[in-house]
């Protein structure tokens, strides 16, 4: 797996668009420092107490932009409200695994499907067009700051 981070995204405040960044602090067991989970402002915060869920998720560039051809848009990969945007890595193969963006470790915990508040946000159609594609959800195993550019390897 060698995979490159395209591009990262975080948002205060929980349904406000997320903006890009050019640096991301991850903190193990808490999430991207300034970011509406790390702050326990997100929508799903309550829901997602007490499991690692919430603390980053990622998504890939090529997922992005496949859905923008298949349904003729120009979304902005942010406008998805992940955080991390990746190149050249298949996220669903990492769900139970530790993998390495830049110096920081994260664990794959599950898929991060589309749901409806995403599809009230952005666009109806991510519901049926993103099942299975929508990206992944990790925890933080060991914090550090990522930037666009940082390889994804294994851990």
């Amino acid at each position: 797996m060698n995979g490159v981070v395209a591009s990262l995204y975080t948002g205060a405040v929980a349904g406000a668009a997320l903006g890009s960044v050019n640096q991301a602090t991850l903190e193990a067991g808490r999430g991207i420092i300034g970011d509406r989970y790390h702050l326990g402002e997100g929508t799903f915060s309550a829901k997602l107490a007490g499991k690692p869920d919430f603390e980053i998720t990622l998504i890939e560039q090529e997922e992005v932009d496949r859905f923008n051809c298949e349904q003729g848009l120009s979304l902005d990969a942010g406008a998805l409200r992940r955080n991390v945007v990746t190149r050249d890595v298949r996220l669903n193969d990492l769900v139970g695994i530790r993998f390495r963006v830049g110096k920081a470790i994260l664990e794959g915990i599950r898929l991060c499907e589309p749901c409806a508040r995403l599809a009230g946000l952005v666009d109806p159609r991510v519901l049926p067009a993103l099942v299975h594609r929508a990206g992944l959800r990790a925890r933080i195993v060991s914090g550090g700051v990522i930037y666009p550019g940082d390889d994804i390897t294994a851990a």
